[in-house]
């Protein structure tokens, strides 16, 4: 068992022991094993999204939760919704091992495919798929977390509002501006994808984690 994997293990062995409720102001009482069994698939995949490692995933995702945990006082229910919350501790954690690590935000779309396709269909994924990871590429940092958030993480936009402190209308059109620049990079793939100004642009900007998290949403 390597680290990553004894790091987990300590985790649900001490929710095992201890799950009290995330704060008293839950109006649903749910307690942080229902939270962490709830959202731990989803979190791991956000923060595999953005780490393209599966080991550094594990344990950033591990240490996401145990700062969590200590942190589960101060949450409040008023603020946004669990998974939020949650989500803004795990994208911290994740931006300040890009940093360390001195990596570039990419979407991993080495997906596990649970089904047999027949040789034909294995090859119109394939270039399918390097077709996505391409577009993906293409797209500045905080768009493809957007998406990474989104489809890997599974939140909704007013969670997606609550984790990047913005609006929902924001979410909604920052969001449906990063579909149409995958479409369009997709269909046109090399071209030079416009920037929220309308011009072509590839240069990126680094994500910024938000200390606010910490303090409960």
């Amino acid at each position: 068992m390597d680290s990553a994997e004894r790091r987990i293990e300590e985790v649900n062995s001490v929710l095992a022991a201890h799950a009290p409720p995330l704060a008293v102001d839950r109006e649903a009482s749910e307690s942080f094993d229902s939270l962490y069994r709830r959202t731990f698939p989803r979190v791991y995949a956000y923060v595999a999204s953005l780490l393209r490692d599966r080991s550094a995933a594990e344990e950033i995702t591990a240490q996401a939760f145990e700062r969590a945990y200590r942190k589960r006082g101060s949450f409040r229910s008023t603020r946004g919704t669990a998974e939020a919350w949650m989500f803004g501790i795990a994208r911290n954690a994740a931006l300040d091992e890009l940093r360390r690590q001195k990596r570039s935000a990419m979407l991993d779309a080495d997906v596990e495919d649970v089904f047999s396709p027949s040789p034909d269909e294995r090859a119109d994924r394939a270039l399918q798929w390097r077709t996505v990871r391409a577009a993906l590429a293409m797209l500045e940092p905080r768009e493809r977390e957007l998406v990474a958030l989104k489809f890997a993480g599974g939140l909704s936009n007013s969670d997606l509002a609550g984790v990047l402190r913005v609006s929902e209308s924001n979410v909604g059109t920052r969001l449906h501006r990063t579909i149409e620049k995958l479409r369009r990079a997709c269909q046109d793939p090399g071209q030079p994808l416009p920037d929220e100004g309308g011009r072509g642009s590839t240069e990126t900007k680094p994500l910024q984690s938000d200390q606010r998290f910490e303090k409960g949403i």
